[in-house]
């Protein structure tokens, strides 16, 4: 039985990725998230415009913007949201991921297990 891959975008997210899209002159936005091993934890996100598709890659769609996943992080992501946050640092793209078994005290790695 294969199981259900999901992957969630807010609203705001959404609203901010359309936005540097439209800073830098790109119509129909593909955002592609990856997880690339690194960092004190095992494994980093990395994010940024695409304009391909792959096969096999995993497709989400929300407000506008294409998220696609390649077939290896998809696993470490399943189920996780973006989002957008504003703080006293300003702002930045931050991923809730309830995958997530430990992360290193700096936040910027994580693993899984």
């Amino acid at each position: 039985m294969q199981q259900t891959m999901n992957f969630f975008v807010t609203e705001k997210a959404s609203q901010e990725v359309l936005k540097i899209a439209q800073e830098n002159n790109i119509t129909e936005p593909i955002l592609r998230i990856r997880v690339v091993p690194g960092g004190c934890s095992g494994f980093q996100y990395a994010m940024g415009f695409d304009d391909t598709i792959e096969e096999g890659d995993h497709v989400f769609e929300y407000g506008g913007v294409k998220v696609v996943i390649d077939q290896f992080s998809m696993p470490y992501v399943n189920n996780a949201e973006l989002d957008y946050v504003m703080d006293f640092m300003g702002g930045g793209f931050t991923i809730k991921n309830p995958n997530v078994s430990g992360s290193c005290g700096c936040g910027s790695s994580f693993s899984c297990g």
